[in-house]
């Protein structure tokens, strides 16, 4: 089982924006914070968000670098990916295959795919 999660990121407050609702809505509680980051607990879960130390922020982000490549969450149910994708788009936050939701997976596969500040690519699945 995964204990925690860090993600740096080049503007914290900026990605706070994104990730602080985004994981209300799946169930996670802000659990920690400080001068450099931010930590948030789904049961024995955490994910945490640094922010990137000046000297690293040239080289950016890409998912299709070596590394992270993108975060899947669960949700609750097909209704629930529906909320997600709706505050999604009206936080003015990209939307991924919006043309194929919610079946950009596949035809058995209910999700839906986003981007946060810095790109990185987000995914919340329904129940099969």
């Amino acid at each position: 089982m995964l204990h925690h999660l860090e993600i740096g990121v080049s503007d914290l407050e900026n990605s706070l924006r994104f990730w602080t609702p985004f994981l209300r809505q799946l169930g996670y509680e802000e659990s920690q914070r400080w001068s450099g980051g931010v930590s948030y607990r789904s049961g024995p879960t955490c994910l945490c968000f640094v922010q990137t130390p000046g000297e690293h922020l040239a080289a950016g982000f890409h998912r299709r670098r070596i590394g992270l490549n993108h975060l899947a969450f669960r949700g609750e149910s097909r209704a629930h990916v529906d909320e997600l994708a709706r505050w999604v788009e009206s936080a003015g936050y990209a939307t991924l295959y919006a043309d194929r939701y919610p079946h950009a997976g596949g035809s058995d596969h209910y999700a839906l795919y986003c981007e946060d500040p810095d790109r990185i690519k987000v995914e919340v699945v329904a129940p099969a």
